[in-house]
C-alpha cells in the first residue's frame, strides 16, 4: 500500500494575506449579522493573527468542533433555521473565522479564498449600490492577490501580487461584459431572493395617526425619481397620490377595502407625461401624480383615484404614466361612498363637533364651511412643526383648542373630522408633495422627507376636491418644501438641510451617478436586452441566437487576449523592456544593432565608431546582461544606466 503523499505546507508569509482577505469580505456584512456573530468573527481573526505572530500550532480539533457546534446553535436560535439567505451567510462567516484557526496546508488556504469568493457574491443580496461594487472589487483584488501570493512564495512582493491580480481581473472584464449583456435575462432582480419580499423598507404608513408622517419625514432616502416629457409643472400642484384613508376610529385614519365603479375623471387641462422610477416600498401604490390617466400594464386606478399595481412593489420599477393636475373627480358620487366618508365614532372630540355644528347652523354651504376651517388654521396661532406635544384621548380637540402645534397629518386629520362633523363627506389622502429637481441629470427627485398628508372633500357639482390645510398654516411647505416650513431646530435629514452650494452640487452629482447606475446597470432587464438585440439586428432572438452570440463574443474576446499576449510576449521581462528603451534612444542617434549582434558586441563596436557613446552604452549593456542573466538581478542599476544614456 502506497504511503499518502503529504499536503504542501502553507508558507508562513501567506497567512497575513488570508486574514486581510477574510476581513475585506466580512466587514460589509456587519450591518446584517447579529452582534454576537460579528464579535465572534472578529475574535477568530485576532486569534488567527496571534497564532501566526507566535508561530503557535492551531487549536485542537475538539476545540474547533465545539466552536462549530456552539456557532451553529447560535445561528439556529437567531434565525430559527440553518437554511435560507441570512442564515446561510451567517454560516459562511462562521466557517471563515474558524477555518483561519486551523490552517496548516496550502489546501486550507484554498478553502479560505474560496469562502471569500462566495462571501463576495452574498453581499449583493443586501446591496447593489456603487459603493458596494467598489468595495467588493477591491476585496476581489485582495482575494486574488492572496491566491497569487500563495503560489508565488516569499519572492512575490505585495506590489507584484496586486499587479498580477489586477491583470487577471482586467483579462476577465471582456467576458464579464459579454455575459452581462447577452446572457438571457429574467424578470426581477438579478441578486434577489424570495426572502427579500419581507424586508422592511421605508415608505408610507398603512394608517395615519399623529406622528406617523412626521417620523417618515426624518428620512432623506429617495422614494422615487421622475423625468417629465413636458415642462415640469409648478411645484404647488405636484401631489403624488398614495393610499386614501376613509375610516376614522377616534385616533387614527385607516384604509379599508373599497369596491365600486372606476372613478369618473373630467380632464380640464393638458395631460402630463412622465417616466417614474419607483424604489421598493412593499406596497401597491405607484405614487402617480394626481390624477392618473394612463398607467403601465398590470396596474389600474382604484375607486378612490389611487394608482395601484397588481402586486406589491418589491423591486425598483420604471414605468410611464400620464396624469392631469387640473381635473374633476366623481361629481356624481354613490350614496354608499358618501355615507362611508361621513362616518364618525359616536363619541369623542365634543368641542370640534360643536364648532362644526355652529358653522352648519349659520346657514353656510359646504364650500363656505371648508373656507371657515382653513381660516381657523391660518389665523389663530397654529404652528407647523415636527415636534408637536402629545395629545390626549380627544386628540382633535386637544390639537384645535390647546396645543395648536402639529405636522401635516394633524392638520389633515382635524380638517377631515370637522368636515364630517359638519355633514360634508371627507377623507385623508397620503402621498408625497413637491420634490427637487436635479440639474445634473434632469430628474425630479422625491424623497421620504417629502411625505405628506392632505384632505379631500366632496362638494355637490364639483366632486372630490383636494384641500391641503397645511398650506393655510405653512404655505412654504407647498411652495418650497418641508425644510423651508418647519421652525429652526426641528430635526430634518442632513441631505434636506444642505445650505452649502458646493455640497448641494456634490450631492446632485453623486445622486445622478447613482441614478445612471440604477437605470442602465441594475435596470438592465429583459426589455432592455431585447432593445440591444434589436439594435444588433436580432429583434426576435431566441435562446439559440443568444447562445450563438455568447459563443461568438467570448471567442472574439479570447482571440483578442491571445493576440495581445503574443504581441506583448517580448515585453514581459522588465530587463528586456528597459534594454529596448535604450535601443530606441540609440536609434534616434543613428545607431542600429547589426543582425545577431549582442549587447556587449554592440558596446565594443561603438568604442571605435562612436566613442562619445561607448561609455554609456557599455554600462547599459553590462547592467542588462547582469540583470537578465546574472544570479542577482538589479533593475535599479539598469534603470540608472538607462537614465545616463541621453
Amino acid at each position: 500500500m502506497m504511503a499518502r503523499k503529504p499536503l504542501p505546507a502553507l508558507e508562513r508569509g501567506s497567512t497575513p494575506w488570508l486574514i486581510v482577505t477574510a476581513l475585506a469580505v466580512t466587514i460589509p456584512h456587519t450591518d446584517e449579522l447579529p452582534i454576537w456573530l460579528s464579535l465572534a468573527a472578529a475574535g477568530g481573526f485576532m486569534a488567527a493573527f496571534a497564532l501566526w505572530r507566535r508561530g503557535a500550532p492551531p487549536p485542537g480539533r475538539w476545540l474547533l468542533t465545539l466552536a462549530v457546534v456552539v456557532g451553529c446553535a447560535g445561528i439556529l436560535v437567531t434565525y430559527r433555521t440553518l437554511l435560507g439567505r441570512d442564515a446561510g451567510v451567517a454560516m459562511l462567516v462562521l466557517f471563515m473565522a474558524l477555518k483561519l484557526l486551523e490552517m496548516k496546508s496550502r489546501r486550507d488556504a484554498h478553502v479560505v479564498v474560496t469562502l471569500a469568493y462566495f462571501l463576495l457574491l452574498t453581499h449583493y443580496f443586501y446591496s447593489q449600490s456603487i459603493a458596494t461594487g467598489v468595495w467588493l472589487l477591491a476585496a476581489f483584488l485582495i482575494a486574488t492577490a492572496s491566491l497569487v501570493r500563495l503560489y508565488g512564495g516569499p519572492a512575490c512582493s505585495p506590489k507584484a501580487a496586486l499587479r498580477r491580480a489586477g491583470l487577471l481581473t482586467a483579462q476577465a472584464i471582456p467576458f464579464m461584459v459579454i455575459l452581462y449583456l447577452l446572457f438571457p435575462r429574467v424578470a426581477g432582480p438579478l441578486w434577489g431572493l424570495p426572502q427579500d419580499a419581507n424586508r422592511a423598507r421605508s415608505g408610507l404608513p398603512d394608517r395615519v395617526a399623529p406622528g406617523s408622517i412626521a417620523d417618515l419625514v426624518l428620512s432623506g432616502e429617495i422614494a422615487f425619481r421622475v423625468r417629465f416629457e413636458n415642462p415640469t409643472p409648478d411645484r404647488d400642484v405636484l401631489y403624488w397620490r398614495g393610499p386614501v384613508f376613509e375610516q376614522f376610529d377616534g385616533t387614527a385614519w385607516q384604509r379599508q377595502p373599497v369596491s365600486g365603479p372606476l372613478p369618473a375623471i373630467e380632464v380640464r387641462g393638458s395631460r402630463i407625461a412622465y417616466e417614474s422610477t419607483l424604489e421598493p416600498h412593499q406596497q401597491v401604490w405607484l405614487l402617480a401624480l394626481d390624477a392618473p390617466l394612463a398607467l403601465p400594464p398590470g396596474s389600474q386606478v382604484s375607486p378612490t383615484l389611487s394608482a395601484v399595481s397588481g402586486a406589491p412593489i418589491r423591486q425598483r420599477q420604471r414605468f410611464r404614466i400620464e396624469s392631469a393636475t387640473d381635473f374633476r373627480f366623481n361629481p356624481a358620487e354613490t350614496d354608499e361612498s358618501r355615507r362611508r366618508n361621513l362616518a364618525l365614532p359616536p363619541i369623542g372630540n365634543p368641542r370640534a363637533r360643536a364648532l362644526a355644528a355652529e358653522w352648519r347652523s349659520a346657514g353656510l354651504d359646504d364650500g363656505m364651511i371648508a373656507k371657515r376651517a382653513l381660516e381657523l388654521f391660518s389665523g389663530n396661532g397654529f404652528v407647523y412643526t415636527l415636534k408637536p406635544p402629545l395629545l390626549g384621548r380627544d386628540g382633535i380637540d386637544d390639537f384645535l383648542f390647546s396645543s395648536r402645534q402639529g405636522f401635516c397629518e394633524h392638520y389633515a386629520s382635524a380638517f377631515a373630522f370637522l368636515m364630517r362633523a359638519a355633514g360634508i363627506p371627507s377623507r385623508v389622502v397620503g402621498g408625497y408633495q413637491g420634490g427637487e429637481a436635479n440639474p445634473v441629470d434632469g430628474y425630479w427627485v422625491v424623497r421620504q422627507s417629502d411625505a405628506h398628508a392632505w384632505a379631500e372633500v366632496w362638494l355637490p357639482g364639483r366632486g372630490w376636491t383636494r384641500i391641503d390645510p397645511t398650506a393655510a398654516v405653512a404655505p412654504a411647505r407647498v411652495e418650497s418644501g418641508v425644510a423651508a416650513a418647519v421652525p429652526a431646530g426641528d430635526p430634518l435629514p442632513a441631505l434636506v438641510q444642505l445650505n452649502s452650494a458646493w455640497l448641494r452640487d456634490l450631492r446632485y452629482r453623486w445622486e445622478a451617478v447613482n441614478n445612471a447606475w440604477n437605470q442602465y446597470v441594475l435596470g438592465y432587464n429583459p426589455d432592455r436586452q431585447r432593445e440591444l438585440l434589436s439594435w444588433l439586428g436580432l429583434p426576435d432572438a431566441d435562446w439559440r441566437n443568444l447562445v450563438a452570440l455568447l459563443a461568438a463574443g467570448c471567442g472574439l474576446a479570447l482571440l483578442g487576449l491571445v493576440a495581445w499576449a503574443l504581441a506583448s510576449r517580448t515585453g514581459t521581462d522588465p530587463a528586456l523592456r528597459l534594454w529596448q528603451r535604450g535601443l530606441a534612444r540609440l536609434a534616434r542617434r543613428g545607431v542600429v544593432p547589426a543582425a545577431g549582434e549582442t549587447p556587449l558586441a554592440l558596446a565594443r563596436r561603438l568604442t571605435q565608431e562612436r566613442p562619445e557613446l561607448a561609455g554609456p552604452v557599455a554600462r547599459l549593456a553590462k547592467a542588462y546582461c547582469a540583470t537578465r542573466y546574472g544570479p542577482s538581478p538589479d533593475l535599479g542599476a539598469l534603470r540608472a544606466a538607462l537614465a545616463a544614456l541621453r
